[in-house]
C-alpha cells in the first residue's frame, strides 16, 4: 500500500516537473536567440569585438540607481564606482543604520570616480532604519521623487536601478535596460540574470550553475508572457510603473522583489530582461548562512501564493502570464517539498529493490533489472543532464564531462533546497518573519573567476 502511494506520487510530481523544467529550458533557450544573442554563450559580453554601447552618448531616459547598504564596507566602494562609469547615471546608496564604514566608503568610491556630483548617501538611523530592504527601498524612492521635483524632470522620463552592494554590471549595462523601455512603453521593468563571482570552490560553483544556468533559462522563458521574475540585484522599475502601485511601492515581504514583481504584473505592466547585459554578484562561501539565505527565499516565495487571488481576478493579467505565474509560485508546494521526501524512498528502492516494487516486476531478470534502471535514470537525470550540457555552452571555466558531473550532483546539492523549504514552512506555521543578513567576502579588484 505505502509504495503504491509513493509510486503514485512520484508519477504526478515527475508528469508535472518534467514538463515544466524542459518546456522552461527549450523556452528559454528560443528566446535567448529570438531576443538576439550570438551564441548561448553570454560570456560574448565581454569578448573583443562585442557590440558596445557608447557612455558618452546620453540616452533619452535618466536612470538613478539605489544601492540599499547595511554593514557593507567590505564591497561597497567597488559596486559604486563601478556604476559610476556611466557618466550619466545617479547612485542613491542608502546607509540602513550601518555600525561600520559603509558610507566613507561609497563616498570614497565617487571620489576615485571624480563623480561625487552623482552620488547622493541616504543615512537612516534607528528608530527608522534597520526595517527590511522594502523600507529602506522605499525610503530612497521617495528621496528620489523629491529631487526629480526639484530639478524639473520629467517622472515619465526616469528609471529605477535596484542593485545590491555586491552586484557588479556587465559593461555599459544600464544601456541596454533602457533600451528595453524605450522600445516598448508597456515593459515596467527589466531583471537582469545573475552571474556568481566567486565560484572556484564546489559551493560557489553550485550556486553559479543555478543563477546562470537554471534561473537564467528560466527567465528567458518568461519573456513571451512578459512575467519575468525580479531579482533583489540587476533590477530596472519605471518610476511611473512604481508610482502605479497603490501604497510604497516596496513591501515588508521576506522576497520584496518577488512580491513587486507580481504586483507589477498585476497593474498591467511588463516584466523582460536582455541578452545584452548581466549582473554578477559573490556567492555564499559558508553552508549554514547559505541555508539561512534559502530559507528566507522560500519563505518568502511560498508567502508570496497570497497574491494568486490578485492575479487571478486582475484584467490586466493575460492567460499565459496567469498560468505561468501560477505554476512558478507552485513550485515549492507541490514539487520540492513532495519530492523532498518521496526521493528518499526512490534511493532506497534503488538501493535495496533494484526499483521492482516500482514497476512491479518481479521476474528477477537482470535484463529487467538494468532496463528499469536505465529507464529511471533517463528520467530522473535528464534535467541533470540538460543542467550540464547548457551550463558547459554558458561557460568557459569548466570542460564538458566536468559540467555533467556538476549537473549530476545537483542532486546533492538539492538537499539544501529541501532543507530550507521545510524550515520555511515551519516558521510560516510559528509566524515567525526575522530574517538574517548575508555576510559578505572581503575581494581583490578583478578577481572574478572566468
Amino acid at each position: 500500500m505505502i509504495n503504491i502511494v509513493f509510486i503514485t506520487a512520484s508519477e504526478i510530481i515527475l508528469a508535472v516537473a518534467l514538463p515544466y523544467f524542459i518546456y522552461s529550458i527549450v523556452a528559454g533557450m528560443r528566446a535567448h536567440k529570438r531576443l538576439g544573442a550570438r551564441r548561448l554563450n553570454q560570456q560574448e559580453l565581454l569578448d573583443p569585438g562585442a557590440p558596445k554601447y557608447d557612455l558618452a552618448v546620453k540616452p533619452a531616459l535618466n536612470l538613478f540607481y539605489l544601492v540599499p547598504a547595511l554593514n557593507e564596507e567590505a564591497v561597497i566602494e567597488a559596486t559604486v564606482r563601478h556604476l559610476l562609469l556611466d557618466p550619466f547615471v545617479r547612485v542613491l546608496v542608502i546607509d540602513d543604520g550601518s555600525e561600520d564604514l559603509t558610507s566613507k566608503r561609497a563616498k570614497q568610491a565617487a571620489i576615485d570616480a571624480q563623480a561625487e556630483s552623482r552620488l547622493t548617501i541616504l543615512r537612516r538611523r534607528p528608530p527608522n532604519a534597520r526595517k527590511g530592504k522594502g523600507a529602506a527601498l522605499n525610503a530612497g524612492y521617495e528621496c528620489i521623487g523629491r529631487y526629480i521635483y526639484d530639478m524639473g524632470f520629467d517622472p515619465a522620463s526616469v528609471i529605477i536601478g535596484v542593485m545590491d552592494a555586491d552586484g557588479r554590471l556587465s559593461p555599459a549595462a544600464g544601456r541596454p535596460a533602457l533600451q528595453c523601455f524605450a522600445e516598448d512603453p508597456k515593459v515596467g521593468s527589466v531583471q537582469y540574470v545573475v552571474r556568481i563571482r566567486n565560484r572556484e570552490k564546489l559551493i560557489g560553483r553550485f550556486q553559479d550553475i543555478e543563477f546562470w544556468m537554471i534561473s537564467a533559462m528560466s527567465q528567458f522563458s518568461r519573456v513571451r508572457s512578459g512575467t519575468v521574475s525580479l531579482g533583489g540585484n540587476g533590477q530596472f522599475t519605471r518610476l511611473s510603473a512604481l508610482a502605479s502601485l497603490p501604497g510604497e511601492p516596496w513591501t515588508s515581504s521576506l522576497t520584496e522583489d518577488l512580491d513587486i514583481g507580481l504586483r507589477l504584473v498585476c497593474q498591467g505592466w511588463k516584466a523582460t530582461t536582455s541578452v545584452d547585459a548581466y549582473v554578477d554578484q559573490q556567492a555564499v562561501e559558508r553552508y549554514r548562512p547559505l541555508v539561512r539565505q534559502r530559507i528566507r527565499w522560500y519563505q518568502g516565495h511560498m508567502t508570496c501564493m497570497n497574491r494568486m487571488k490578485e492575479v487571478w481576478s486582475s484584467p490586466n493579467v493575460s492567460q499565459s502570464a496567469v498560468i505561468e505565474v501560477t505554476t512558478y509560485l507552485l513550485v515549492p508546494w507541490v514539487i520540492v517539498l513532495p519530492w523532498s521526501i518521496i526521493q528518499q524512498w526512490v534511493f532506497y528502492e534503488l538501493a535495496f529493490g533494484a526499483g521492482k516494487s516500482i514497476l512491479n516486476l518481479h521476474v528477477g531478470s537482470p535484463v529487467w533489472e538494468m532496463g528499469y534502471l536505465l529507464f529511471w535514470y533517463v528520467f530522473s537525470f535528464l534535467p541533470n543532464i540538460l543542467i550540464g550540457l547548457i551550463y558547459y555552452r554558458r561557460t568557459r571555466s569548466i570542460s564538458l564531462p566536468k559540467a555533467i558531473l556538476m549537473g549530476h550532483l545537483m542532486l546533492l546539492w538539492n538537499y539544501i533546497g529541501y532543507i530550507s523549504a521545510w524550515a520555511a514552512l515551519v516558521r510560516m506555521i510559528k509566524g515567525v518573519r526575522s530574517w538574517s543578513k548575508t555576510g559578505r567576502t572581503v575581494e581583490l579588484e578583478g578577481s572574478t573567476i572566468p
